[in-house]
């Protein structure tokens, strides 16, 4: 849909209204519009009938919301990428915030992010009644094309009072229903890439910190899987389909603690810890634990690494799983801290599930 033939507020909001119970992205998608524009699309709106919603927007003030949102108490983390979703329940504690020059982490017990400010654009504090009258409560923010970055849902436990409190501090001036986000450019055409193998060989072996693969992949100018499919066998090799079910049953069954990493360009989410529910709903793969949920498309994997990476503490190894565009959906290490060798069971199941030829995955 171009500029010129987007539904309006309005048809935005009777759209909502013929689809009530469809997911705020699935219609998002069925208007062509992003799903920031939905949800803007309820400003000035009023919680007077059942299945009612209203939104405001909210500035985007990073340091202001998270250290604000630990007064809420018990709330659930959303972060999601088009083919996963990573929720967890918890505290965002005030205390485990750290707010630096491009980036803010926070590293509460259960909720642990990281997350990128200049890529989140647009804000909102978002109200739903249900039919039995029940509101529910959230904090969305947005990229500039409208695609989800990071949301905050309330809990039954939640403190609506310090949500409201918070929501004021954070109210923005304008209330426009109407929203306008960037549409996405063709990508420009790739010229032939001239690749030195070796130099990338050398710069992976003199790996002290798995922090320090960003910065080589960006003076090397790859990409991560660039980087993952060249290096050779000794750092990298290919899964065979369905490796990230047999890792999660694994995990569950030898009770091993692992770190689940699922993010977009504005925000990581990770889970630390163990595993134990393990469902299959159709093409969706889901942990329903009692503070963590992820649903992963699994249908949607084209391509799954294990990737080891020196550090002065040994070798750490990860699975990493891509999609058809060989972008990362999601990335799982052995739980461990910094300073800390890495686990051996986890090491013993990653090096024992099923590879492929590495000719397979060219």
């Amino acid at each position: 849909m171009t500029a010129n033939t987007r539904p309006n507020a309005a048809q935005i909001r009777s759209a909502r209204q013929d689809n009530p119970k469809m997911r705020e992205r699935d219609l998002a998608l069925s208007l062509d519009i992003s799903e920031a524009e939905l949800v803007a699309a309820q400003c000035g709106q009023q919680l007077d009938s059942p299945v009612a919603s209203r939104a405001r927007r909210i500035n985007v003030d990073i340091e202001t919301l998270l250290k604000g949102l630990g007064a809420l108490g018990e709330v659930m983390a959303l972060t999601r990428n088009e083919f996963a979703v990573h929720e967890k329940i918890g505290v965002y504690e005030t205390d485990k915030v750290h707010v630096g020059n491009g980036n803010a982490i926070i590293l509460s017990e259960n909720i642990d992010l990281r997350i990128f400010p200049s890529v989140w654009a647009h804000g909102f504090a978002v109200e739903k009644q249900d039919t039995d009258g029940t509101v529910r409560r959230s904090l969305q923010y947005f990229d500039r094309f409208g695609e989800a970055v990071h949301k905050v849902h309330l809990r039954p436990a939640s403190d609506v009072a310090a949500y409201e409190a918070l929501v004021t501090r954070m109210l923005s001036d304008d209330q426009n229903d109407a929203l306008v986000v960037d549409l996405p450019g063709e990508a420009a055409p790739l010229g032939k890439k001239v690749i030195d193998v070796d130099t990338l060989r050398t710069r992976w072996s003199q790996i002290t910190d798995v922090h320090q693969f960003f910065g080589m992949l960006r003076d090397l100018k790859l990409s991560r899987h660039e980087a993952v499919r060249m290096i050779g066998d000794e750092y990298a090799w290919p899964l065979a389909e369905d490796t990230i079910l047999a890792m999660f049953n694994h995990a569950a069954q030898e009770t091993i603690p692992i770190m689940c990493f699922i993010g977009n360009k504005g925000c990581i989410q990770i889970h630390s810890g163990p595993v134990s529910n393990i469902k299959l709903m159709g093409p969706w793969l889901n942990v329903m634990d009692p503070t963590f949920h992820m649903h992963l498309r699994a249908d949607k994997i084209a391509e799954t690494w294990v990737v080891r990476r020196p550090t002065k503490d040994g070798h750490v190894t990860s699975v990493e799983a891509y999609d058809e565009e060989r972008n990362m959906i999601l990335q799982f290490f052995g739980k461990r801290h910094e300073g800390e060798v890495e686990r051996e069971d986890w090491r013993f199941l990653v090096e024992h599930l099923p590879r492929l030829p590495q000719a397979s995955a060219a």
